[in-house]
């Protein structure tokens, strides 16, 4: 069972990010895990990445329970280096800021639910003996975490246009231009910086254009960001921010800011 678990361990640890938001986190998990099946020996079992699943998704569950805090403020996405980003095939299965942020607002159960089954594809009878709940009450947890999710900005354009936007996103905030970030943002657009969180085209450009402070001495990293444009800004050749964008119909619809330095050293490839 040990050699099937690593056969599978990409898998699970993509689960288990997903349930926990933080790579250190989900590597944990995956440790735990791993004991775990370790004591259990040899044992046969019908479906074994069936099992190695529910193993995984247990071990996250606890801890989503237990969990007192956050260790940031911000998940940890998937960050991808590419010379020209928009020519990247982008995995189907990545997740961006977005998503992460709303998965962290549901309760455990949620969460296991919806990831598990939405994600993952796993039977809603199969999830329902990790949850001590039934199949239907499982769907239930489901369908309310899914309702939440649709609610976050996604994007509808593909990633060259999505560079495009955000390359005038850039110029206009390091040319201070208040007007020019206003028609490049929508009017309903959230910039996320931890815990701060700001809503409307001109609230956020007034934030947005205090990059204009440090940008004569930050170099700009175009990557891909769980699956959406963004990019690493660094000065004096250290990381200061990674920041992603959902574009929409040809505007910014959010802006997801991560500067804390330990998470930007774990992050950055």
């Amino acid at each position: 069972m040990i050699a099937q678990f690593e056969q599978e361990r990409p898998r699970l640890r993509a689960i288990a990010h997903r349930m926990l938001g933080s790579f250190a986190e989900a590597d944990d998990a995956l440790q735990d895990a791993w004991l775990r099946v370790d004591r259990a020996g040899t044992a046969e079992v019908e479906n074994p990445a069936a099992w190695l699943t529910t193993v995984v998704g247990r071990v996250c569950l606890n801890m989503l329970r237990d969990r007192r805090e956050h260790a940031h403020e911000m998940p940890d996405p998937v960050i991808e280096k590419s010379e020209e980003p928009e020519q990247q095939a982008v995995a189907k299965d990545q997740v961006g800021l977005a998503m992460l942020i709303v998965l962290d607002t549901l309760k455990p159960d949620e969460r296991l639910s919806f990831v598990l089954h939405d994600m993952f594809a796993v039977p809603f009878d199969d999830i329902a003996p990790v949850l001590g709940k039934t199949p239907a009450a499982v769907r239930q947890l489901a369908s309310r975490a899914r309702k939440r999710v649709q609610d976050r900005p996604q994007p509808n354009v593909d990633m060259a246009t999505q560079r495009e936007v955000v390359g005038a996103f850039l110029k206009a905030s390091r040319e201070g231009d208040l007007e020019g970030l206003v028609a490049v943002l929508h009017p309903d657009v959230l910039l996320r910086a931890g815990a701060l969180s700001v809503v409307g085209g001109r609230e956020v450009a007034g934030r947005a254009s205090l990059f204009r402070r440090f940008a004569a001495r930050a170099s700009i990293e175009f990557v891909v960001v769980g699956g959406e444009i963004g990019f690493v800004a660094r000065v004096d050749g250290r990381p200061f921010s990674v920041m992603a964008f959902t574009v929409r119909d040809g505007r910014v619809a959010a802006i997801y800011v991560i500067q804390d330095e330990q998470q930007l050293s774990s992050i950055i490839p």
